[in-house]
């Protein structure tokens, strides 16, 4: 039965169950659940908080588990990255007092407070910098510098209105774009049933990403349609009873709906239906 690890709270963990809810898994109705076995599709679910997620997973307590890309590098677990989930997404960078530090070499000699000093740690040493001190700190980064704990500090950016509030500015490069990740130990031979779990979340990423069109052309048209509706590899395209028009049916991205169903009608396209995808194995 193959082990997965699932975030038990935070922001990863409700998309992290709708997404594994999507791909046709059980999901605990009771947030005290910890283990939920899934006997009908071989799966047994560990709910674990977010930061251990791939230590368990490194240490082979369990065989997957869902997590951030951050949380998987601050870890230094030997976990790796199996599969982007596309959810979660965030950057990660440095930010000081407006003004004060612009430039990530001035934070040679300076204190960094960080949730993540394994990931900070190593992202300066590679460019040869060395702070004074990293100093860890499991929240609320963004009033460090104002309690004189630290000169910088480094954290997860969404939008960046926390950091403006408290009167921060972030400089540099991001130091990593982050969002959820699949994970599982790449040193060791993949676990019975990874591919069934890979191939349904695959299919749940396709079916967020892709509507089913379809539509009637006039034959003599069909060729400029199907230009702007190329699909995945080829769209089906069949006569009609009056053998003059064509119905053709085909995945279009999901955001270019409106702009494919405009092109399509200036072409001379008419009666276009867009239904949605619940799932699919692509």
């Amino acid at each position: 039965m193959l082990r997965i690890a699932v975030p038990n709270k935070g922001s990863l963990s409700e998309p992290a169950a709708e997404m594994l809810r999507e791909a046709g898994y059980r999901q605990r109705r009771d947030s005290r659940e910890l283990v939920l076995p899934d006997p009908d599709n071989g799966v047994e679910f560990f709910f674990l908080r977010p930061r251990d997620i791939a230590v368990y997973v490194g240490t082979g307590t369990v065989d997957v588990g869902i997590t951030g890309r951050d949380l998987l590098l601050d870890s230094g677990s030997p976990a790796s990255e199996h599969l982007e989930l596309g959810f979660a997404r965030s950057t990660f960078r440095f930010a000081a007092t407006a003004g004060q530090i612009t430039d990530v070499q001035h934070i040679a000699g300076h204190r960094v407070a960080t949730s993540y000093p394994v990931l900070v740690q190593a992202y300066l040493r590679g460019l040869g910098i060395e702070p004074s001190e990293v100093v860890r700190l499991d929240g609320a980064v963004e009033t460090a510098i104002r309690l004189g704990v630290a000169d910088v500090i480094a954290d997860v950016v969404e939008t960046g209105t926390t950091l403006r509030a408290a009167g921060l500015e972030v400089f540099g490069e991001p130091l990593l774009r982050s969002e959820a990740v699949l994970v599982r130990r790449a040193d060791v031979e993949a676990p019975a049933g990874i591919d069934v779990l890979t191939r349904r979340i695959q299919g749940v990423l396709t079916a967020r990403e892709y509507v089913l069109m379809d539509y009637d052309v006039p034959l003599s048209l069909v060729d400029r349609a199907v230009a702007i509706t190329p699909g995945l590899e080829s769209p089906t395209v069949s006569p009609l009873h009056n053998g003059e028009w064509a119905a053709v049916r085909v995945m279009v991205r999901r955001a270019q709906t409106n702009q494919v169903m405009d092109a399509l009608y200036d072409v001379g396209a008419r009666a276009i239906l867009v239904t949605s995808i619940h799932a699919c194995r692509i």
